[in-house]
């Protein structure tokens, strides 16, 4: 049997957490499915797992920039239902990455562009965004890009 897309497993979830009464995991479920949805209906075209990716990717990013301003806002209840939510949205996403491992995945694609210092700095991370994709930040890894570019 062919295994689940993500959108299969975030169905699944959401009846798991309505049977669990779970409301903070079904919210933050349909939220994912109606931004995913979303897209399907602007873009007409069904998405597949690396575009789901990318939505939860994205979902990621909003939630980890809210909690640290409502953090910086004097809100921490506020910040804490997004670091919730965060939980959930990680469940989804691929396994993160190492430092070595992604070191080594850098100096990989550096050396498999030819790149040579900052001005192929685009060329190597759009050969690496689709093999990192939901597995690190993206400014993380541009900082690292950057560093071993300079260096």
């Amino acid at each position: 049997m062919a295994e689940e897309t993500l959108r299969e497993q975030l169905g699944n979830a959401v009846k798991n957490a309505m049977r669990n009464k779970d409301k903070t995991r079904l919210g933050t479920l349909r939220m994912a499915q109606s931004a995913i949805k979303q897209i399907e209906i602007d873009e007409r075209r069904e998405l597949g797992d690396e575009d789901v990716l990318k939505v939860l990717d994205k979902m990621l990013k909003q939630r980890r920039d809210a909690a640290a301003q409502y953090d910086e806002a004097g809100r921490p209840e506020l910040g804490d239902k997004e670091r919730a939510e965060m939980v959930v949205i990680e469940e989804f996403m691929p396994a993160a990455l190492s430092e070595d491992d992604l070191d080594a995945l850098i100096r990989t694609t550096i050396n498999s562009t030819g790149a040579q210092g900052m001005q192929d700095m685009g060329r190597v991370m759009n050969e690496l965004k689709p093999q990192v994709l939901g597995r690190v930040d993206m400014g993380h890894l541009s900082k690292r890009v950057r560093e071993q570019l300079a260096g």
